[in-house]
């Protein structure tokens, strides 16, 4: 994209990430709902933003690698490991029993649907983010900014995005805790991304993150 599109970038992604957070804090559909709102917005407002201030080549940032699929493979694995130790390290010192109660009463997430639910976030949803915050956010500020702002403006839109859908589940210490793990996750993700020219091996690591993420609302909801 031209230099020029910084502004518009930003602003496409402060504009989208603010509709979710209103949608996820405040209105609070059903998942289903929620999620179609999301694709739209994280779908659509990407390539409004490519028509009117320059050209991207989507399909670019699928690029097959072998080799990126090992790393996916090996690094998933170990990003699944990490965070299920993590979750029962600190579960004897913190209460996690309203995240439960808030999948339940805010999203309409019960045992009964959490299966589809589950694979819809491990391998849509995770896509889903990758292809915004990664494929169009990342790459683009990269090319009308610079690098180091790239992956700050886009690692702390990736945490922050997170906070709303998040409120009420943690204490304070443990919410500041896993909002600094989700903008390490942002940096990691927009590493993988720029080492691999392709955005299949941060979705690869992100899926695992999710599977994990999802092993533990699993636990949590039995």
């Amino acid at each position: 994209m031209k230099p020029k599109s910084f502004v518009p970038v930003v602003a496409s992604a402060l504009l989208c990430c603010g509709a979710m957070t209103l949608v996820d804090g405040v209105i609070m559909p059903g998942y289903l709902i929620k999620s179609l709102l999301k694709i739209t917005l994280f779908l659509l407002v990407p390539f409004l933003c490519s028509v009117l201030f320059g050209e991207v080549e989507f399909r670019s940032l699928f690029r097959w690698n072998k080799k990126g699929i090992l790393t996916a493979l090996l690094l998933g694995g170990l990003l699944y490991g990490v965070i299920l130790g993590a979750y029962f390290a600190v579960s004897p010192f913190f209460d996690f029993s309203g995240i439960a109660d808030s999948l339940t009463q805010t999203a309409g997430v019960t045992r009964d649907n959490f299966l589809w639910v589950s694979l819809y976030i491990s391998f849509v949803n995770s896509l889903l983010e990758e292809f915004f915050f990664r494929g169009f956010i990342f790459t683009n500020l990269k090319k009308s900014s610079n690098r180091l702002l790239a992956y700050g403006i886009s690692s702390l839109l990736f945490s922050l995005y997170h906070t709303a859908m998040m409120l009420g589940w943690f204490s304070l210490p443990l919410f500041l805790l896993v909002l600094a793990g989700l903008f390490a996750g942002g940096v990691i993700f927009n590493y993988l991304n720029e080492r691999y020219d392709s955005l299949v091996v941060s979705w690869g690591v992100h899926m695992f993150a999710n599977f994990s993420i999802n092993t533990i609302g699993f636990m949590l909801l039995s």
